[in-house]
């Protein structure tokens, strides 16, 4: 074989293939129409763990993986047809019983009845894609058996909220001499009202066509909050929450009402469930523009905790920072995907005993 090439057709200057050759991290091989290796270079034997005459012994497709073996074959029969082979991927097995993946570009010459391939080995992106498909995997799983159960959740408990609504419209208040009572009843009415309203909403996201098509609209962070906390007056004034509210610098943010009714629910049953005992919870939103960018600051002077031991688990799935009995490590989790879905993105801030702090950043 002629290991020499000519730079250019003008010069006498010319150079030997052979250090090429051997010292590509390529695989570079010269196989018969026989199915035998007739030219390997050092990389097949390093690759595939054989030494050069135990590689030359055997037919080639007995290298292959048993599963890859048919197709490997059919496509060295198109070879022998003349038809190149483009970017071809097979498995091997090394002689240690490792799988290694191969990516091939093969090229027959009928005359000499030799084919002439290179291979890249690209068994770590090929491990690299499987580790991703399966994230993608259990995160489609784990996100679908999410929806079922909000979808479920909210579905069941329509007909006894519903029953309520029913109760509530038979009461005739005006028969309620005592103050306090007719509105405390006023409350309870108010607050199941608000809870049917957003479990219509819920299972009708849930019922969209697609997560990409959560609709989005202008909605102002002032009647959302408001709708929000009398929902909950109850659990407020049971915890004697305080609540610092400034929206001057942004009052409205686009976004989908649902998902930033959920937000601030979370996030303001968090701030009284894990208050400091005999501390009442201090409760601080407000908005600002930050390099352009719309922001919602939501702060408390709750427990608060570690962020060197708790990193980025913060937002993960059934994470439990504190030993609360309700708690059931989801409310941080959904707060967290509803703000990226919608291409935001939410950092928290904390040290126990002093508080935490949460910054929300809208795309708009």
């Amino acid at each position: 074989m002629d290991n020499s090439i000519g730079l250019n057709s003008n010069s006498d200057v010319s150079y030997s293939l052979e250090p090429f050759f051997k010292l590509t991290p390529d695989l570079l091989c010269i196989s018969g129409y026989d199915g035998y290796f007739k030219e390997i270079n050092p990389a097949v034997s390093e690759t595939l763990g054989y030494s050069r005459e135990e590689l030359f012994s055997k037919p080639i497709n007995s290298f292959v993986y048993p599963d890859d073996q048919k197709i490997t074959e059919g496509y060295r029969e198109n070879l022998r047809k003349k038809i190149p082979l483009l970017n071809f991927e097979n498995r091997y097995v090394t002689k240690e019983g490792e799988i290694v993946w191969l990516s091939w570009t093969s090229i027959p010459s009928p005359d000499e009845e030799l084919i002439y391939a290179i291979a890249k080995d690209i068994t770590y992106k090929k491990k690299v894609e499987n580790k991703r498909n399966s994230l993608i995997k259990n995160l489609t799983q784990i996100n679908q058996n999410l929806k079922q159960l909000t979808y479920s959740t909210s579905h069941d408990l329509r007909t006894p909220v519903s029953n309520l609504v029913s109760v509530f419209s038979m009461l005739d208040t005006n028969k309620i001499e005592d103050e306090e009572t007719a509105e405390f009843i006023k409350m309870l009415k108010s607050a199941t009202d608000n809870l049917r309203d957003t479990l219509d909403n819920y299972v009708d996201e849930l019922t969209s066509k697609e997560s990409l098509s959560i609709s989005v609209t202008t909605v102002n962070l002032e009647d959302t909050l408001d709708g929000v906390r009398e929902s909950i007056s109850s659990l407020i004034q049971d915890s004697k929450a305080t609540f610092e509210i400034d929206f001057s610098e942004v009052e409205n943010v686009h976004f989908n009402k649902t998902y930033l009714e959920s937000v601030f629910l979370n996030l303001i049953t968090n701030s009284i469930k894990y208050s400091k005992p005999d501390y009442p919870p201090e409760i601080s939103i407000y908005t600002r523009l930050k390099d352009g960018n719309k922001q919602l600051i939501f702060a408390d002077n709750g427990l608060g905790f570690d962020m060197d031991e708790v990193g980025n688990k913060v937002f993960a799935l059934n994470q439990k920072f504190h030993g609360h009995t309700d708690s059931k490590g989801v409310g941080l989790y959904l707060v967290y995907n509803h703000i990226t879905s919608l291409g935001g993105h939410i950092k928290v801030d904390s040290k126990i005993n002093e508080g935490t702090t949460f910054t929300i950043t809208f795309r708009e």
